[in-house]
């Protein structure tokens, strides 16, 4: 069974363990063990420990498998999630974005934000932006200590539009190569009133890229009962539709594409797109 669970689920039950050992006042689960109980993804990352955060002058033993750390916790930043004291979102969040990778952080940044501004299908800018002037203040309050300056630029890069750690990534990338003219969730007339959807419009180079794999297809024939070979079919017909009617290239890539910017390079060039010059 462990075997079969992603990085996240092994941790949520790592920290299950170590809370039910825990005495009261050990600490709150903090970074990213609050973020996997916030649900939370954690893009290429495995957490080597259980993190517990401990007010300042308050000591905690740090051991094999838990890792404690002093802070300031003032009481407004603490919650509790199925009955475990932990961070809040916005404190988890804070501390999950100056901890981790940059990729990590923009996936982390990005889920925060589409939780905070999604409402339904619709994106509450006015809603994103309170998000985005919250956590920037935040930074400031902390300016100087470790992390902050990504934190920072983790929380002004994210859009909560994006569904998923892989597009998240696939958009920091593409930043990191001289995109700057991002459009996400981009609609497109489809055929009987409907509206396709395509996850980012390169628009300089007038092309569509979308994060691909199994598992997204896998989903979709869960959530619509179909099989996967329906489910591939329907998706050919929507990506013939949208180039025919778009007259634009479509690029697909998958994870080992997005593991570096040189990476993703390649495979835009391979379908005979470059980079803007600037």
């Amino acid at each position: 069974l462990w075997n079969d669970l992603w990085p996240e689920s092994r941790h949520l039950i790592e920290v299950c363990a170590a809370v039910a050992e825990m005495r009261d006042g050990d600490g709150v689960v903090s970074h990213d063990s609050a973020g996997v109980l916030a649900g939370f993804p954690l893009y290429r990352h495995t957490p080597s420990a259980v993190h517990l955060l401990t007010p300042e002058g308050r000591r905690g033993s740090s051991r094999t498998g838990l890792q404690h750390h002093a802070d300031l916790l003032p009481d407004g930043d603490i919650t509790v999630i199925n009955g475990i004291r932990c961070t809040t979102l916005d404190r988890t969040v804070f501390d999950v974005v100056r901890t981790l990778s940059m990729e990590a952080a923009v996936a982390v940044a990005d889920a925060a934000l589409q939780r905070e501004a999604m409402r339904g299908s619709e994106y509450d800018e006015r809603a994103a932006e309170g998000w985005r002037e919250r956590m920037l203040q935040r930074c400031e309050a902390a300016r100087g200590g470790r992390g902050v300056r990504q934190a920072e630029a983790a929380i002004r890069f994210a859009d909560g539009r994006s569904e998923s750690p892989g597009e998240a990534v696939s958009r920091l990338q593409l930043s990191r190569l001289g995109f700057r003219e991002l459009r996400i969730q981009v609609p497109v007339p489809g055929p009987d009133g409907r509206t396709f959807r395509v996850d980012i419009g390169l628009e300089e180079v007038r092309s569509f890229y979308e994060f691909d794999g199994m598992g997204k297809y896998e989903e979709l024939a869960i959530a619509s009962g179909k099989t996967v070979k329906e489910v591939l079919l329907d998706e050919k017909r929507r990506e013939d539709w949208i180039r025919g009617t778009t007259q634009r290239r479509l690029v697909r890539a998958e994870a080992p594409h997005i593991l570096t910017p040189d990476a993703l390079g390649r495979r835009l060039a391979a379908f005979g797109i470059t980079p803007p010059r600037r």
